[in-house]
């Protein structure tokens, strides 16, 4: 990778002198006070990592390296990472380096697939592609050169390295697996002529003739990218990362995160509402339905999946990119249309009834009823989907926090006594 490579060498003396003069002469400069809510809420809106890939505005959503999501959607996931790790769009040199990478390592080890089939048939797909990349951490660059004894300032390019092994086949063993675990059929062997998203829609099998399917594949892993450093996914890669465990550690351990409810579960809970909502009207509801429907919801302190956000208080720009796509694409599909049907009326109905501190929808409301239009109807499958494209964005932290020589993560913890005790003292 020699273009990608040299653009992030010529960026790191800036970089590091810049990390170094924080140190130096800044350490003690004060960004806020910690409030006892933050210490036992999670360390919500707490300000304690460094994040230069992407950030998240309440007023605006999301941006990578400054550059408006919505400004993103027409490029490919390569071009994504290349401007994750370099704040700069590749050029066609850069893209047909990055490009050809990827397709050189696409082949997955037999070994790798033997460990998949000796597990249990009901192992959820998201463990599935775990253990999968798991299993090739005797691959990694990055621990032999630890092995040998290499530099700490140089560990980055082995782990760059082993970030475009890992990028190369994740795609190759997550479209396995859906073929493995949904019963789809033998495994469909990358092709060569294709690039990153293109490879991954004809290796599950669901493109076939249908170039739109390819199409929302390639938009929808430039729009889960990344989104910051602080989510459950991002930070705990970031941490496992930050005691130099290579990132065949780092990245699975960010995945289990993304697998919880709370994080990229959200998508196929959204979906399981809006099919709900299809079974209890047999069909699209009308508007005062559907209205009444949610009240009764919000009456009974039940959530409305898909809409709100930890951050945002406006409608998710990647919302507006899938909405945008469902209405071009699938405006006739009547799942898509009770997405739009509660586009258009939950808002309403949560500024009404006054609580939501954000009644606008979140990307969760929209994608996975795009993805079931063209038939992965396998709710499961859909974390795995949201892992394949957040590696993206944790892979390209990784490799930026060994170039910055990021320290381990390690804060204070306290006891419940102590907690007592230092409230005790402040009020």
């Amino acid at each position: 990778m020699n273009v990608l490579q040299s653009k992030i060498e010529t960026q790191l003396d800036a970089l590091r002198s810049e990390r170094k003069s924080f140190a130096k002469n800044s350490a003690d400069v004060k960004l806020g006070d910690i409030k006892v809510g933050q210490v036992v809420g999670g360390m919500r809106g707490l300000t304690g990592l460094l994040c230069d890939t992407s950030s998240v505005a309440p007023d605006e959503g999301l941006r990578i390296r400054n550059k408006p999501i919505l400004d993103l959607t027409a490029g490919r996931p390569e071009d994504v990472f290349y401007l994750l790790l370099t704040g700069e769009t590749p050029d066609e040199e850069a893209r047909d380096e990055l490009l050809q990478a990827f397709r050189r390592h696409s082949s997955v080890p037999s070994y790798v697939w033997n460990v998949l089939e000796a597990m249990p048939i009901d192992s959820h797909p998201m463990v599935m592609l775990s253990v999968g990349l798991m299993a090739m951490e005797r691959e990694s660059r990055f621990r032999q050169a630890y092995d040998r004894g290499a530099s700490k300032e140089d560990l980055w390019v082995p782990m760059l390295e082993d970030c475009l092994l890992l990028l190369s086949r994740i795609t190759t063993l997550a479209a396995a697996i859906y073929r493995m675990k949904f019963d789809k059929g033998e495994r469909i062997a990358p092709r060569h002529d294709l690039d990153w998203s293109a490879n991954f829609a004809y290796m599950l099998g669901l493109s076939e003739g249908d170039d739109k399917f390819a199409d929302l594949l390639r938009m929808y892993l430039v729009l889960h990218s990344d989104h910051g450093g602080g989510n459950v996914s991002a930070m705990t890669a970031h941490t496992v990362g930050s005691a130099l465990s290579d990132v065949f550690y780092a990245l699975p351990a960010g995945l289990n995160g993304l697998a919880g409810p709370l994080h990229g579960l959200a998508n196929q809970e959204c979906l399981k509402f809006v099919l709900s909502i299809r079974e209890r009207f047999n069909g699209v509801p009308e508007t005062q339905q559907l209205r009444d429907y949610i009240w009764e919801r919000l009456n009974n302190r039940q959530v409305i999946p898909g809409f709100g956000h930890a951050v945002l208080r406006v409608t998710d720009p990647r919302f507006t990119a899938f909405h945008n796509f469902g209405n071009a694409n699938c405006a006739d599909d009547e799942v898509f249309k009770i997405v739009d049907l509660l586009f258009q009326e939950v808002p309403k109905v949560l500024i009404e009834h006054g609580k939501a501190a954000n009644p606008w929808p979140n990307v969760d409301a929209a994608s996975g009823s795009l993805l079931y239009h063209y038939g992965m109807k396998e709710f499961q499958f859909y974390t795995v989907m949201f892992g394949v494209s957040r590696a993206l964005g944790i892979c390209s932290q990784i490799v930026l926090n060994r170039a910055l020589l990021s320290p381990i993560v390690r804060p204070k913890a306290v006891t419940t006594t102590k907690l007592h005790e230092m409230i005790a003292a402040n009020s």
